[in-house]
């Protein structure tokens, strides 16, 4: 008796048989009861993180692409670009959770950070610890991609990081500290992309510190009776009448050092047009802070990105322009 070979189905039937199991599995899975418990984690997590609110990655990537192409010449290498871009996404939302548990005693008591996850005891303090050890570790392990010098300069910025929230119960200058954390990518993308840390890389420095000083101001000015009322230091509060003057003349000096940056990289016409555009920006945020209004003073802040991004454009087409 001749046995019929078997036919294999055909290439559309596979597919529609595989499609099905799929389709199965998915609403077996969206009907699993751990689901919503799951989003609603992953959401108070997304928020403790501040990721709802990019404008603080913004802040720390400008500086870094700043000091990666410069460092590089127009050219820095790829995979140190990425490492560092997914470096300053983790350690922004790992600087937002410490601060958050910092202040968890302060937040409950500031209109603005009430409904903060800790403060409103949607996280508690101890699960928002292991996030904040979790997010380090991951930035741990990239710069571990790194060279010696980067990897002993993610130290100290780590360090940095975790001890700013605590600077405002001590200091009236804590946002010269978040200046000094925002601004350690910079030192630390010239020793990844040269092997080293120039001259201009303190200068780029320092320039950032004066910016974050700058917007942090801004910032501190719209929370400045609530945190007067709860015992919190800001540079708001000691400018005092003289906020709008002192955020000028460190603008001022911000503006002047960028200057100096491009003499020392030898950039040329579109550097300085950004810078002066970045200028121009600066013009913009102190007729917004004029009135000391809160929504006002946050509106500079939440603008103050875009005059990275001016200086950023400027280096980018001056370096594109050589070729």
């Amino acid at each position: 008796m001749i046995q019929k070979r078997h036919r294999p189905d055909p290439p559309a039937k596979r597919l529609t048989a595989l499609a099905e199991r799929l389709t199965a599995l998915a609403d077996r899975i969206a009907r699993h009861p751990y689901l919503p418990v799951i989003r609603e984690r992953a959401g108070q997590y997304a928020r403790l993180m501040r990721l709802d609110r990019p404008v603080g990655i913004f802040l720390l990537l400008w500086p870094t692409l700043w000091a990666l192409w410069i460092a590089g010449e127009g050219r820095p290498d790829p995979g140190v670009v990425v490492v560092f871009v997914l470096g300053v996404v983790l350690m922004r939302s790992a600087g937002c959770v410490i601060n958050d548990y910092a202040d968890r005693g302060f937040d409950p008591h500031v209109a603005r950070t009430r409904d903060r996850p800790i403060a409103a005891g949607k996280v508690g303090p101890r699960e928002a610890l292991y996030v904040f050890i979790a997010l380090v570790t991951l930035a741990y392990l990239l710069v571990l991609t790194m060279n010696a010098l980067t990897i002993l300069l993610a130290f100290v910025g780590a360090l940095l990081a975790a001890t700013y929230p605590f600077s405002k119960r001590y200091t009236y200058l804590p946002q010269v500290h978040l200046g000094m954390a925002f601004g350690w990518a910079v030192p630390m993308a010239f020793a990844a992309q040269t092997g080293g840390t120039p001259r201009i890389a303190w200068l780029l420095y320092i320039a950032t510190v004066l910016w974050a000083v700058a917007y942090d101001t801004m910032y501190a000015m719209a929370d400045r009776e609530d945190d007067i009322r709860a015992g919190v230091k800001s540079t708001a509060i000691l400018f005092d009448e003289a906020d709008r003057l002192i955020i000028g003349i460190v603008q001022a000096l911000m503006l002047t050092v960028l200057f100096v940056v491009g003499y020392q990289a030898k950039l040329g016409l579109a550097y300085h047009l950004g810078v002066a555009v970045a200028a121009g920006l600066c013009a913009y945020h102190q007729y917004l802070i004029r009135g000391r209004d809160a929504e006002e003073c946050l509106r500079a802040f939440r603008r103050s990105h875009w005059l990275g991004a001016a200086v950023f454009a400027g280096i980018w087409a001056d370096f594109l322009l050589r070729r």
